[in-house]
């Protein structure tokens, strides 16, 4: 009896450890999955999806108008510079011009794509490796300023008319655009609109989130409000910079009213080069990338500290099951 059972021990033990090394070659193909796993819709609950979607729109209308108010006289002085051709004086009278009916537009342009891209962006993180957060943050931000797009070009055509002095008031500038233009005179130059905002929207809220996560692996913790400031103020200021000939495009196009003095995206670019040399399709970009850059700063640091603050008010499902 005795061989035998030391047979049998022998058989336990030399199976134990076969057991465990398939036991751990399991949980790393287990721990591999998750790590490329998509979106499992059975997993998530609605109520986390609503609250990224209300956070979002609160805090991205919340930012969106202490910007817009905050900055708003540099935008005017860059649209004079851009839409004045040759060596054509600029006006510094009126800054202020059409601030009550942008925000009227920039409010739900604003909530639109934050609340837009939030959702966006945490299922195309999950759909995602880590490796790839970096497109999906860019698409994310392309989703958003599609979507916000159909607000913002409107609430575009009608300030840059105000500010360049055609109309005296938002609602008469409306009245007037649609009476002389059509309704598709309140959408003039959507095309070089998206041709700007969608790669600048991309391309800021990837540098900034990149920058974040980078910077918060750094430093082992979570970012405070004068950090995100500043990783705001210099993704915008970058992507300002960047996308300027696409914003003196735009602003040209938008700008020409009835006069139909550009053909198309194309035929702009040909005419300022032509007539003005290329340096035109920089025109701006000092009171552009300031801008920017400031309201990069604002626009960031407003946007997570109310986030933030929302959070703590209704913290989400995961967090309360923690606490439990």
């Amino acid at each position: 009896m005795g061989p035998l059972t030391l047979s049998t021990d022998a058989k336990t033990s030399s199976a134990a450890p076969s057991d465990v090394s398939v036991r751990k070659i399991q949980n790393l193909h287990l721990e591999t999955r998750k790590a490329f796993a998509s979106v499992s819709m059975g997993e998530e609950k609605p109520f986390d999806f609503f609250r990224i979607l209300f956070e979002g729109v609160i805090a991205g209308g919340t930012a969106g108008v202490v910007v817009e108010t905050a900055l708003y006289p540099i935008d005017t002085i860059k649209t004079r510079l851009q839409a004045a051709r040759g060596g054509g004086k600029i006006d510094l009278k009126g800054l202020y011009s059409g601030l009550a009916g942008n925000i009227a537009g920039v409010l739900p342009a604003s909530a639109l794509f934050v609340g837009v891209y939030e959702p966006t962006k945490q299922k195309l993180l999950k759909m995602f490796p880590e490796n790839l957060s970096a497109v999906a943050h860019l698409t994310a931000g392309a989703v958003g300023g599609l979507a916000a797009s159909l607000i913002r070009v409107p609430t575009e055509v009608v300030k840059q008319r105000l500010q360049t002095g055609q109309f005296a008031s938002a609602p008469d500038a409306v009245r007037l655009i649609v009476a002389k233009e059509g309704l598709k005179g309140l959408y003039a130059g959507y095309g070089s609109f998206l041709l700007r905002d969608l790669p600048f929207d991309a391309i800021q809220f990837c540098i900034y989130e990149q920058l974040r996560l980078g910077y918060k692996a750094a430093a082992c913790r979570d970012l405070n409000d004068p950090e995100n400031a500043i990783i705001g103020a210099f993704a915008g200021a970058l992507t300002g910079a960047i996308t300027t000939p696409l914003d003196v495009i735009k602003t040209r196009l938008m700008v020409q009213g009835s006069a139909n003095r550009y053909k198309g995206i194309f035929d702009c670019v040909q005419t300022i080069v032509r007539e003005e040399g290329p340096p035109a399709l920089l025109k701006g970009i000092g009171p552009r990338v300031l801008w920017i850059g400031i309201g990069g700063s604002i626009f960031f640091g407003v946007l997570e500290s109310t986030r933030r603050m929302l959070a703590q008010r209704c913290p989400s499902h995961s967090q309360q099951s923690k606490e439990d």
